[in-house]
């Protein structure tokens, strides 16, 4: 199955240590990039798309197979 392509404003869900998080995206990273000193490896192809929780306000960063469009 291809991965779903999802653009700035989405509101998305991914599986974490806490169970289902919910949050909206932020901005779309299509190169590695540092955050806290880790290395995002992100492309074109496959970006990684950076998601503030709806709850708590913390930002995640995920690949398009993670997520899912909260419906």
């Amino acid at each position: 199955m291809p991965s779903q392509t999802f653009k700035i404003g989405d509101i998305v869900s991914w599986n974490s240590e806490a169970g289902h998080v919910s949050g909206r995206i932020r901005a779309i990273h299509e190169t590695p990039f540092l955050v806290k000193g880790y290395q995002h490896h992100a492309t074109s192809e496959q970006p990684q798309y950076e998601i503030e929780s709806l709850k708590t306000g913390h930002i995640a960063y995920h690949k398009s197979a993670a997520l899912t469009f909260l419906e």
